[in-house]
């Protein structure tokens, strides 16, 4: 059986400058990856390219053994925050049904079973009580919920998260960290880029380390000891906090 996301030696151009190469990826379902790199490693890159919103240079995306194809691969996608306009005349729920319109189409309206869909994404992150709010009412805890909700809306099999946690409260963060963790366990594939250590060494199944391309990949408890990786990675040094935050975890 093919991986939920296969990634095959894929490199990827932006504006003439090769910011990817030999990307090798793969997430099971049931399986939860944080994807760690330094500023301008190409995390964002890479979750665009699973998207299909960019075209490799070469090699293959695959997701449950298809290649994607934009709007039509059910891919559920969480971007940053700071990436979304919040300044529509839009409600909680008429957010979270945008998650659906590339299956509906522009020009259909959306039936009883596409609210139903909206309903139980919201329920998921604990936003019922707001379904009815206008977004630009909402706090950033609760928008980020809400993006939450606009990806799960598709019941995906594969969800790509873009620094989930970034600005969030700690209650919020044990929220959405507690969802990820359940909907892995759903048997869906969960891939997640952060800057948050702590959280990915805690939470995910296995990190994956990038910097324009994989330089490691391993369960947390075996990634942590390996320091070479990590200053690869992140071109630090042996004295570098980021490893003695590895020697506390």
């Amino acid at each position: 059986m093919s991986a939920a996301l296969s990634v095959q030696d894929v490199a990827v151009e932006l504006g003439g400058r090769e910011v990817l190469h030999d990307i090798r990826l793969e997430v099971e379902r049931g399986e939860l990856v944080a994807l760690l790199g330094p500023n301008g490693a190409g995390k964002t890159t890479l979750l665009r390219t699973i998207l299909g919103l960019l075209r490799p240079l070469r090699g293959v995306v695959e997701v449950d053994g298809k290649p994607t194809r934009p709007g039509r691969t059910a891919v559920g996608y969480v971007p940053q925050r700071h990436d979304v306009a919040w300044d529509f005349p839009l409600s909680v729920a008429q957010v979270v049904m945008t998650g659906l319109t590339g299956r509906l189409g522009l020009f259909h309206r959306p039936g009883l079973a596409e609210w139903e869909a909206v309903a139980d994404a919201l329920d998921r992150v604990r936003m019922t009580d707001l379904a009815e709010r206008p977004v630009d009412q909402l706090s950033g805890g609760q928008r980020q919920r809400v993006l939450v909700a606009r990806a799960l809306v598709l019941r995906p099999a594969l969800l790509l998260l873009d620094e989930p946690f970034t600005g969030l409260d700690m209650p919020t963060q044990d929220l959405l960290s507690e969802l990820f963790a359940e909907l892995a366990r759903e048997d869906r594939a969960v891939l997640m880029t952060t800057h948050d250590l702590a959280s990915a060494l805690q939470a995910s199944d296995r990190i994956a380390l990038i910097n324009r391309t994989i330089v490691a990949s391993g369960p947390p408890r075996d990634l942590a000891s390996d320091h070479q990786a990590w200053m690869t990675a992140f071109g630090v040094g042996q004295r570098s906090a980021l490893l003695r935050i590895l020697e506390a975890a």
